[in-house]
C-alpha cells in the first residue's frame, strides 16, 4: 500500500469514529437534555418502537457536525465530512431497526451488525472522494469494528454509572 493509501485509511477511520463516537459522548456530557427520539417515539403494531432509545436527533445532529469539522481539519470538504456522518449515522440507526424487529434489549451489542452498517455505507458511497479501493474499504470496517467491540465493555460501564 502506498502512504497515500494509507492516509486516505486514516482519514476514513477517523471519520467513522467522529460520527460514530460523537452521540455517545454528548448522551454522557448533556444527559436528558435535547435527547428527542430520533423515531419520535413512534410504535409499530407489535407495540416495539422502531429504533433504540439511545438514537436521538442530538447524537444524529452533533454527529455530523462534528464529523464535517473533523473532515475539514483533514484536508477535505466539511460537505463530504457532513455526508459521511449523516450515512454513518444512517447505518447506525438501520442496525438499531434491524435489532428491534429481532426483538433484542435496547443496548445490546450484536457484533458485525453493529459496525458494519454505519462503516459500509459512508465508505462505499464515498469511496472515490476518500481515495478507497476495495481493499481499503475492507481494512477500515475490519479495524473500526475491532475497535468498536474493544471498546463496548466501557461505554457500556460508564452507562452504568
Amino acid at each position: 500500500m502506498a502512504v497515500s493509501d494509507w492516509v486516505s485509511a486514516a482519514r476514513a477511520l477517523t471519520l467513522l469514529i467522529a460520527a460514530n463516537s460523537t452521540p455517545w459522548v454528548l448522551g454522557r456530557l448533556l444527559g436528558d437534555h435535547w435527547n428527542a427520539p430520533l423515531d419520535f417515539d413512534f410504535t409499530l403494531r407489535d407495540g416495539r418502537r422502531i429504533l433504540g432509545s439511545h438514537k436521538t436527533w442530538r447524537g444524529l445532529v452533533g454527529g455530523v457536525l462534528l464529523c464535517a469539522a473533523v473532515a475539514a481539519l483533514c484536508g477535505l470538504e466539511w460537505r463530504l465530512g457532513a455526508g459521511f456522518g449523516a450515512l454513518s449515522l444512517l447505518g447506525d440507526s438501520l442496525s438499531s431497526a434491524l435489532k428491534r424487529r429481532l426483538n433484542l434489549a435496547a443496548g445490546r451489542e450484536v457484533p458485525g451488525v453493529d459496525q458494519l452498517p454505519e462503516a459500509l455505507l459512508p465508505l462505499i458511497v464515498f469511496a472515490r472522494p476518500l481515495g478507497l479501493d476495495g481493499v481499503s474499504i475492507i481494512a477500515v470496517t475490519a479495524l473500526f469494528a475491532v475497535l468498536d467491540i474493544l471498546t463496548t465493555r466501557a461505554r457500556h460501564y460508564s452507562r452504568a454509572q
